[in-house]
């Protein structure tokens, strides 16, 4: 791995998009079940439409995104993996590179509240001395983005729960 300045990938608190936190009647096993059964996403997540990964630490996660800036457009994404912490949190960021000099973490985090319910909420971190300005540009559709996949995470989640308690 290459030394990167730190100021490169600095966070600046006022560049972080928080999604809300959905309190998800389920246990924290389905969310994170769902989180990791990445060719399934199309089912079910409005944003990440497709995504394919090992999910090994530092792999890639190459993705297809809906744009939420221009009406039935999709665009490739590719991160690598850099947390995986089952049922507590997953994570992907894209490094710095002089090419492309906007890195980002997004943090997906899930909090057991007890045997049968959870929450759930995402944080992208834009990283460096550009964060704000990506923050300022793409942080109100990304925000968007990940409210939607929140509450799509919920519903699905506490859909398969159902499923399973009437099925045992």
């Amino acid at each position: 791995m290459r030394n990167v300045d730190e100021s490169l990938t600095r966070l600046d608190p006022d560049a972080i998009v928080r999604s809300d936190r959905v309190e998800i009647a389920a246990p924290a096993a389905i969310v994170w079940e769902i989180l990791v059964d990445l060719p399934r996403y199309g089912e079910w997540n409005p944003f990440c439409i497709a995504a394919e990964s090992t999910l090994d630490m530092g792999a890639p996660v190459h993705m297809t995104l809906q744009s939420y800036t221009e009406s039935g457009a999709v665009f490739p994404n590719c991160e690598y993996v850099c947390a995986f912490e089952p049922e507590r949190l997953l994570s992907w960021e894209l490094p710095h590179d002089d090419a492309w000099p906007y890195p980002a973490r997004r943090d997906q985090i899930i909090e057991a509240l007890g045997d049968a319910s959870c929450a759930y909420h995402s944080t992208d971190a834009f990283l460096g001395p550009n964060g704000i300005h990506v923050m300022r540009f793409c942080g109100p559709w990304v925000k968007r983005a990940f409210d939607d996949t929140a509450a799509a995470l919920k519903a699905r989640a506490e859909a398969l729960h159902r499923e399973r308690k009437a099925a045992s």
